[in-house]
């Protein structure tokens, strides 16, 4: 991990919040649309977006998606808000060299850079992953657009970020007209709830729709950050009952544990 917040590496795989035990990775259909949507994007060397509001799972899916690519090297970069185009610079020349940047100019770690993402003769791909988006100034997002843009580079450019990514990018036409794939995340519908929760974790096997709607009205509301966080509660509560399943009383004392004591 370089001090500007970048990492290389390549075997990500996606982590459940609170690595929630027996939790399953559900098929939803941001999940579902990041790994063909990641699959193009490694394949043509271009860019993309992934964004919504937080705790939907995009960065767990994006993890998910890569894993697929172990014969991709992947460097995955995360920045303060409102970084300086040096910052940017000197974050990725650290994780894919494993060099310090001091006494480098912008200017010269840019270069670098360059020379560090021209395509691998091997023909292995390179995907630079960009979370937390929204928080990149003009100045960074045409730095990344040069990067990706530049005759002599070849990789996979992946913008990852929450609520406001596609208003901060899509103010730069140059950088919105070479997205080649988007994808939004949106929070579960009900029927969706109702489909996909009762696969999550073992304590949901057989449990009625309508309590698990009760949850999600109650304090989930389509989000599966806070699906793991009420289910990390409700399985130990049924666990200490020795419960196999969630039952209404389980729920109504995991909200109560989760300051929902109006529910």
């Amino acid at each position: 991990m370089s001090r500007g917040g970048a990492v290389v590496g390549h075997e990500l795989k996606g982590r459940h919040f609170l690595d929630l035990d027996q939790a399953r990775t559900l098929p939803t259909p941001g999940l579902l649309a990041t790994g063909m949507a990641v699959a193009d994007l490694v394949e043509a060397g271009a860019m993309g977006v992934v964004h919504g509001p937080a705790g939907l799972g995009k960065t767990f899916a994006v993890e998910t998606a890569l894993s697929r690519r172990p014969d991709a090297s992947v460097c995955w970069a995360a920045f303060p808000s409102r970084p300086t185009m040096r910052l940017v610079a000197a974050s990725l020349f650290e994780a894919l060299s494993g060099l310090y940047a001091e006494g480098r100019t912008r200017f010269r770690l840019t270069d670098q850079v360059i020379e560090l993402l021209v395509a691998d003769p091997s023909g292995s791909p390179r995907v630079v992953v960009v979370d937390e988006a929204q928080r990149l100034t003009r100045e960074c997002i045409e730095l990344l657009r040069h990067l990706h843009d530049h005759p002599a580079t070849h990789f996979t450019l992946l913008l990852v970020g929450g609520d406001g990514t596609w208003q901060v990018l899509s103010r730069e036409p140059m950088l919105r007209s070479r997205v080649f794939r988007r994808v939004t995340f949106s929070p579960l519908a009900p029927g969706e709830v109702c489909e996909l929760i009762g696969a999550f974790h073992p304590i949901y096997r057989g449990v009625e729709a309508e309590l698990l709607l009760l949850v999600d009205d109650h304090f989930a509301h389509g989000n599966l950050r806070d699906w793991a966080s009420f289910t990390y509660t409700a399985a130990k509560l049924c666990a200490d009952k020795g419960r196999r399943r969630l039952d209404e009383e389980t729920a109504r004392n995991a909200f109560t544990l989760h300051g929902c004591l109006g529910a």
